[in-house]
């Protein structure tokens, strides 16, 4: 099946890339259907879950592209700052430029918040919804996925992206940004949701 992945996170397109691809199914994303952004596209992400965020995307791209689309809604949740940065988790310095300075402030906030924190205050989890819709007359599917890790207090690794070198991943022993591809595929919030969509696919397309 030919899929359309409603994303521009050149991080979240690699590894959407790679899991959707190595199930037999052809992915493409907005830029690549020559849909380019605009007004309305930038206020989608106003809903208060990812869910809602995830669904207001697959319901917006799959009229733009009249093709089977899916969009996700991610990000990190810190069990004592009451589930913070969450659905704000691209915003949380509220900083705009380039993806790596947004990155890196993102981290700088989320450690000063933590700043002297012991480690029992530093669980957190990464979470990812999928929804999925056919057609746009469709119901959307929902598909989701978490990971579980402790924040440190300092970065580790140079892979990855996002909260990646600060998350310490209770599945592999090391941060998401020291972990190869396939590792943090296999056990990412993301590499789960996706082969929950896989799943529901039904193999290659």
């Amino acid at each position: 099946m030919r899929l359309f992945a409603a994303t521009r996170n050149a991080g979240k397109q690699r590894e959407i890339r790679r899991v959707l691809e190595a199930a037999g199914h052809a992915v493409v994303f907005p830029d690549e259907a020559g849909l380019y952004e605009d007004i309305q596209e930038s206020l989608l992400e106003n809903a208060d879950t990812f869910e809602g965020n995830a669904r207001r995307k697959a319901d917006y791209f799959v009229r733009r592209s009249g093709l089977p689309t899916f969009a996700d809604d991610s990000g990190l949740e810190v069990l004592s700052l009451n589930g913070a940065p969450g659905v704000r988790s691209r915003r949380f310095a509220a900083v705009e430029g380039p993806v790596h300075q947004v990155d890196a402030a993102n981290n700088r906030e989320l450690l000063r918040r933590l700043l002297g924190a012991a480690a029992a205050r530093r669980r957190a989890r990464f979470r990812c919804v999928i929804a999925f819709q056919l057609r746009p007359d469709a119901p959307p599917a929902i598909f989701e996925g978490a990971a579980t890790g402790t924040i440190l207090e300092e970065p580790r690794g140079h892979d990855g992206f996002g909260y990646d070198p600060l998350f310490l991943s209770d599945d592999l022993g090391v941060t998401f940004a020291e972990a190869t591809a396939e590792e943090k595929d296999r056990v990412s919030h993301r590499g789960r949701a996706l082969a929950a969509l896989v799943a529901a696919l039904g193999g290659p397309g």
